[in-house]
């Protein structure tokens, strides 16, 4: 069982040297923990931010990709950690709001052992098919085509329980689909599975599939967000191609274990703040298909608490257990 540690107090926090923390902060490099493969949404917006935190803090940050265990293993790196500001998170919604639906054996408390700093990107999801395997030009198209096999399609995602899995079961279950789930080690595996033509289709996280939709070789059918992505102008949202009241965005926050001191939390709050805000970073955010996010830890919180109801539902609906 993994120690619970509780943030200090305010009256504690307060009667702390800022010196020892806020100013002497940071004296040595930063340890970045992705939770997933190199070459993934989450692992692209890792180093993005891993850069302009360094630019900000004056030390470098130094990015580690713990994977396995749908982010659970990166994520127990990150709640083990020393609370001292010098092991970051990038944690996915995965890691802060739908495994611990999901997972009967959670190795971390993501409401008691991980404090967000601050959210740090957001993309929508798409659903994708394989250009060379797929004839579908519109989702309706698609769905006709998928319901016309015997054996329906197969869909993948880069792990079961992921917001790519359970999107593309809420797909599956709003079209009356007869679709297999696939699960992958990470976004770039389903996605070379799909383009040999062993699965059919991937709601896939905007910034994974970018590459391979720009290139030709896969068609965005709709996007999962409330309105058109500006990466992909012209594909429909999937209330546009006919399946409404289905909006998800994938996204992800800062995180710090618990127990790190405030004023270390209110600095690396401010840094992502500031670096959300500059044009550069946003340049360098833009080709990847996520959007660079900066809020204060309340705020971040808040989107957690917000969508934990949301995907508990859909991991009901799923039927999806790990251990």
């Amino acid at each position: 069982m993994i120690a619970r540690r509780t943030l200090l107090s305010a009256p504690a926090l307060f009667a702390l040297p800022v010196g020892a923390h806020a100013q002497s902060w940071p004296t040595r490099p930063l340890r970045l923990v992705v939770a997933y493969p190199p070459g993934g949404a989450v692992d692209l917006a890792g180093r993005l931010i891993g850069e302009a935190l360094s630019a900000r803090l004056g030390q470098s940050v130094v990015v580690e990709n713990r994977t396995g265990g749908g982010g659970t293993i990166g994520t127990a790196a990150v709640t083990n950690a020393a609370p001292d500001g010098y092991t970051l998170g990038a944690s996915a919604v995965n890691s802060l709001a739908i495994n611990q639906y999901l997972y009967r054996n959670l190795p971390y408390d993501p409401e008691k052992d991980l404090v967000p700093v601050s959210l740090g990107w957001e993309a929508p999801l798409v659903v994708v098919v394989p250009v060379d395997h797929v004839p579908s030009k519109t989702l309706q198209e698609f769905v006709a085509w998928a319901k016309a096999r015997p054996d329906g399609v197969a869909f993948g995602s880069s792990g079961v329980g992921t917001t790519v899995h359970l999107s593309g079961e809420m797909l599956c279950r709003r079209t009356g689909i007869q679709g297999t789930h696939v699960p992958f080690r990470g976004g770039a595996d389903a996605l070379t599975s799909m383009l040999r033509g062993d699965i059919q289709f991937v709601v896939d996280n905007v910034p994974t599939a970018l590459g391979n939709l720009r290139g030709g070789k896969l068609r965005a059918l709709a996007v999962t967000s409330a309105g058109h992505s500006p990466d992909l102008p012209d594909v429909p949202t999937m209330a546009e191609a006919g399946v409404p009241d289905f909006v998800l965005t994938s996204w992800g926050a800062i995180t710090v274990p618990a127990g790190t001191p405030a004023p270390v939390v209110q600095r690396l709050s401010e840094a992502m703040q500031d670096a959300a805000a500059d044009p550069a970073v946003q340049a360098r955010f833009r080709p990847t298909g996520n959007r660079v996010l900066g809020t204060t830890p309340q705020e971040a919180a808040a989107r957690a608490t917000k969508e934990r109801p949301i995907w508990a539902q859909l991991v009901r609906q799923s039927g999806a257990t790990l251990d």
